[in-house]
Order: structure tokens, then sequence, then C-alpha cells
């Protein structure tokens, strides 16, 4: 945080000045020459310098201390300090060891900045030990009296500017030191107290208590624990507990690049031992989801590397939608920024958020995490449970296995998102395996199911965009589904092909009795975020129902005809398409007037809609392709259009390419 790098510049202005009093030649120009040669600053001081040497606690003080920026930070200054006091134990200091007994800074007016590339002014490590962490030695009084702070970040674009003052509290220091700080960051109000036990009677053997409360927004965190060896800060322990709007808002506090999620509030033992940082036992709320687990950071190298276990046991699917920038309901936990954002889609009929996903973040650390859902409710569609383990390298971050498991079937596949370019690209492969049509589609018709069977599918998509709703726009790829061995029920199946009497008498009287469905099948081929229907296939045995139709993610709207051809002569049946078109979330249907069709010539056209469908099977499953012949359907069709013709139907042969399609797999 910003007060971590005041403090240590302030810290090295003082090993500066006692490195010069050791060599007891005090002298502006020596203090100077070393402080410009190990800080690789250019120092100033302006005022008195003040040694008093022939004491067990030798002491100096300097007035208006000025550090330079580095050259490609500007022409201002990294700090001006009015006053800089000092004083150490002789006796510790012969030994090798520095004892603080004072360390006081008046009116430190400090400027920080770091660069988009991460360049930071106040560090004097020139590269040779990057994020070492900071060891201090024990100070029995540490006073910081009117401490300025203007910290400006542009890699993490972040300002703060406020005060920062440290001292003890009570008489002689009985009640323990506080340091804290006060400001805006963000243009919001930001607050830091840090309270640790005395330190009159520190002992460097012993651990140093604090509490600490950081405020940043609506974001609150509270900890307390101790420092081992104080203040060596290269190991240290507390007990955490944060609550905020969005985690994605800590990285302004901890530099870790979190997700975006709904407010929360989790709690666990954070602790450092040098660079490896851990956040145990942690549990909590996310959304109205519960979160467990540990996760640990690893810093010092190139990148820092994220490893974490997490566990829900009660996942509430719409929580899932501040990950991608938005969601569309309302009466789920969420912040002020997130119910907005609702409210704009719900009014817009929006599905996929247009907000932008920030990469630049991710490019910036590297990370293997498990995720695992025990249950899932609220899913569009039934969901049990889910698991995945993301993977990110260098900005690339890809979800495989992802598996989502149903009441029957499971999906799984990957999902890629490489962020390591200015456009973002994403690429998605998902097969549906052993599904069951009543469970994704948990529909109602006369109070039951009005079809059952198998599903099979394989969606596979390449997209292009920083937001949801680009990366769909620009979509290239295929979807894939096919359904077989079912019942669809025969007032729908009749009604579909128009037979006003039939199927109107089967639904006032309420019939559920059901049909076979031989097949279904729904493929698509997306270019730029356009999704052509194909091939829309429903065959029952009084009705063969086909159609095709585009559906565009860009706008999301869709126009689809669906026609229906009986399977025997109908004298009473008025044979006319069905149009669905309009919005996706609310779409129109109607029947197109004045294109009635002859069945004749429809039931001639059964063996050409159905016989192309063989070629599609490898896509969904390459095993397929060993037996594509579809000579099951060939049969179908053709015994379909000798019954409209008035002949003796045929007798089918088995379905035998999709028995072998939905069979489970080994």
């Amino acid at each position: 945080m910003a007060w971590v790098g005041g403090v240590l510049l302030a810290l090295c202005v003082m090993l500066a000045i006692l490195a010069s009093i050791s060599n007891w030649n005090g002298l502006r120009g020596p203090i100077a020459g070393f402080a410009s040669t190990r800080l690789h600053r250019k120092v100033t001081i302006e005022g008195d310098l003040s040694v008093h040497l022939w004491s067990l606690e030798p002491s100096a003080t300097v007035d208006r201390v000025r550090v330079e920026n580095p050259a490609w930070a500007g022409k201002s200054s990294l700090a001006e300090i009015d006053r800089i006091a000092v004083q150490v134990r002789l006796a510790a200091l012969l030994t090798g060891r520095i004892d603080l007994r004072l360390l006081e800074f008046d009116r430190a007016r400090l400027a920080l900045y770091r660069d988009p590339t991460g360049k930071a002014s106040w560090d004097f490590s020139d590269g040779a030990k990057p994020n070492e962490p900071l060891r201090l030695p024990p100070i029995h009084k540490f006073v910081i009296d009117g401490g300025k702070l203007n910290y400006i970040d542009d890699q993490r674009k972040l300002r703060f500017s406020g005060s920062i003052d440290a001292h003890e509290l009570g008489s002689e220091g009985r009640q323990g030191f506080q340091l804290t700080g006060k400001g805006a960051l963000n243009n919001e109000p930001f607050a830091l107290q840090l309270t640790g036990g005395p330190l009159i009677n520190i002992d460097r053997k012993k651990p140093y208590p604090f509490s600490a409360r950081i405020e940043a927004g609506e974001t609150h965190i509270a900890a307390a624990g101790a420092v081992p060896k104080p203040f060596d800060l290269a190991q240290f322990y507390m007990d955490v507990v944060a609550r905020g709007p969005d985690l994605a808002d800590l990285y302004r506090v901890t530099d870790v690049p979190f997700p975006n999620t709904p407010p929360y509030t989790l709690r666990g033992r954070l602790s450092r031992d040098l660079h490896i940082w851990k956040f145990d036992g942690i549990g909590g709320k996310v959304g109205s989801s519960d979160l467990t687990g540990s996760l640990s950071i690893r810093t010092g190298g190139e990148r820092p590397f994220l490893t974490a276990d997490l566990r829900s046991q009660n996942l509430n699917f719409p929580d899932l939608g501040a990950l991608f920038g938005g969601t569309r309901k309302t009466g789920v936990v969420a912040s002020a920024k997130q119910i907005a954002v609702a409210r704009v889609m719900q009014a817009q009929q929006r599905i996929f958020p247009y907000a932008t996903l920030d990469f630049s973040r991710i490019r910036r650390i590297d990370a293997d995490v498990t995720f695992k859902a025990a249950e899932i409710v609220n899913a569009p569609v039934h969901l049990r449970s889910a698991s995945t383990r993301l993977k990110l390298n260098a900005g690339v971050l890809r979800a495989e296995p992802l598996e989502l498991e149903l009441p029957q079937g499971k999906v799984t596949g990957f999902v890629q998102l490489n962020g390591r370019s200015n456009d973002a690209v994403t690429d998605l492969d998902l097969r549906l395996l052993n599904g069951r049509l009543e469970s994704l589609l948990p529909l109602k018709f006369q109070g039951a199911t009005p079809f059952t069977g198998r599903v099979v599918g394989r969606v596979k998509l390449h997209g292009v965009g920083d937001s949801v709703h680009d990366a769909v726009a620009d979509a290239d790829g295929e979807v894939l589904f096919v359904a077989s061995d079912g019942e669809f029920r025969k007032s729908l199946a009749e009604l579909a092909g128009l037979d006003v009497i039939k199927g109107l008498g089967l639904f006032f009287a309420k019939d559920q009795s059901m049909t076979p469905l031989r097949c279904g099948v729904l493929h698509f081929t997306a270019r730029n975020g356009v999704f052509s229907a194909d091939r829309l296939i429903i065959d029952t045995d009084p009705m063969l129902i086909d159609g095709g139709g585009v559906i565009n993610l860009d706008t999301e709207t869709l126009a689809f005809k669906v026609r229906g051809h009986p399977k025997t002569f109908q004298l009473l049946r008025v044979m006319a398409p069905i149009n669905v078109s309009g919005q996706i979330l609310h779409p129109q249907v109607h029947v197109e007037k004045g294109q009635a069709i002859a069945q004749a010539g429809a039931a001639v056209a059964l063996s050409a809609v159905l016989s192309p469908v063989a070629v599609l099977l490898p896509f969904v499953d390459a095993g397929l392709a060993k037996n594509p012949s579809c000579a099951g359907q060939a049969d179908v069709s053709k015994a379909a259009t000798a019954q409209t013709k008035g002949a003796s139907p045929a007798k089918a042969a088995p379905n035998n390419w999709l028995s072998r399609l939905f069979k489970p797999a080994r």
C-alpha cells in the first residue's frame, strides 16, 4: 500500500543518517553522498545537522531534507521532510544490530508515482532485489507528525491524496502505538488505522501484536495479528474480515486482480513468509453463495503466481453474472452499480452485457485455481453441480476441464480467454453427453412434460471482443444438438401441422397421449455473430416438423420459420408455416398467411431432409463416423412417402445410428 512506500522511503533516509553517524564524520557531504550512492537519488540537506555521539544512546537530527525523483519520474521531489530525528542504542549497534530508541519525522511530504509499466519512484533496489519485504529494526518511539502523501499509480489507475500520522497513545506510550491515514482514493473516502502494542517495552524476540482497519469507499477490512520478529515484515499473520460491494475493488488495496463479484463478506487468516502470502480458512458469502477454501500467492518472480482451492456447497447461479460484467436479475444480492446495470439490461431486453473487462490486470499475474460447486440453484437449465480448473499464464485464461453435471448427463469441455493483445479472443468447445430433453427444457404443457428423449450436442465457437456482447457478436463456429428415443405430445405434433380439427380436439380434451420422437436435429453455423439454422428437424409418427432461421447475437433477435409435414393424408389439414421472430427474450409466434404447402410435395422431400443428418454426427462424436449410413432414417422417410401416396407403409429399419449416438460412453 502507499503508506508502506512512505515508511520505506523514510527508513532509507534514516539509515543514511545512521551510517554517517557510525562513521562519525557526520557532515552534509558524506550524508548526501551516501544517500545518493545507496538510494540512487540526489539528496539535498538544506538545514542544520545536530549529532550527539557521546552517549549510550547517540542521536542526530537533520532539518529540511529533500530527496529528488529519478529522472524518468519528473523534476518534482520524491520527499521533502522538515525534520528527522533518530536515536539508537550504542550497545546494540556495537554488536551489529540496530535498536532504534526514537524515529521521528516532522511534516514529511511524499509524492509517490508508479508508471504504466510498473516502475516505481520509491523503489531503491535498482532492480537487484524486486519485491523484497520491509525489514525494520525494533523502534521504541515512532512518530510521524503532519505527514502528507500524494500517490499516483498509472498501472493500477489509482490516485490517493491524504495525510499520514503516527504516534503513541496515552501517557508514556502504555496504551500502544497508532498509525492513521486519511484521504481520498479514486475520489472515494479512504481511511487507515493501524494500532499496535506499546513500543517502549518492545522485544525483538517476542511477537508484536497489532490490529488494522482499512476503509476504501464501501470496502471495509478489519484485521488482528502479530509480527513474530518486530518489525521484520517478511513474516506476519493476521485474522481478517473483509466486506464490500465487489471483490475486484480489492485490487486497489492488495494489487491482486480478483474477479468481479456481487457483494461479499469473507474471513480467514492472512499470513506472509517472505515471498509466500497465504489466505487460509476462507469462509463467508459472495452474493448469496457460500465460499470456502484457501489461496496463496508467490511473489519474487516475473509475475506473482496465485494458487487456490475454492468450494461452494450452494452456488446461486445468478451470482455468476457479475463475473461477466452484468446480470439481468435485480432480485439477487447485488451492489448499487450492479443493480443499475441489471435495470438497464432489463429495459433494453438484453442478455449479454456490454461491460468491458479489464484484461490488463490478468496480464500481471499467473494462477492455478480449482473450483467446485456441490449444488447449483436458480440456473436457467437444471444444473446439479460444477467443477473446473482455471489456469492463467501470461494473459491467457483457460478453464479446463470444465464440467457441469445435469440431473441426467453432463456438459464438458473448455473455455479459453486470450487477453495478451488489445483485442481479447474467446474460444470454447463444450459437449453435451447423455442428456435428457425433459431436464434441459423443463417445460409444462397442460400440467405435464410435452416431450422426452435422449440428447447430445456440441458448441464450438470463436469470437473477438473485450466484452461478452462483443465476443458473441463476433462469434464464428458451429452448434449441433441431436435428440432421439423419446416421446412427443401428440396434440402438439398435430397442431404443428395445423391439423385444426384433430389438434384442437386433442388440446381441448387435454389429451396427454404421446407419440414416439424418432429424431430431433438442430444445427447452426455461426458467422460474425449470426447463427443460421440450416437443419431444424423433429420427426414423430404423425408429423415431420422442419424449418430454419437465424439468431443474431449482436441485435439479440431471431427469425425462424417452422413447417409441419404429415405422414398420412388428411383432408382437413391446412398446412402453413409458423413464424417465430422478435427479441430472443420475448419472441412472437404467428401463422404465415397465404403460404399453404402441398402435402404430396412435402412428403416427397422427407428423405432429402433426413438423409444429410449423418454427415453431422462426427462433429458431436468422432466415433460416429465409423457407421454414418443413416439407413434407418432413409427407411423411415420412404415409409412416410409411401403412406402419403396411399401405399402400404414399409417396415422401418431400426434406428441404428441413433442408438449408437446415444449409447452411454464407456
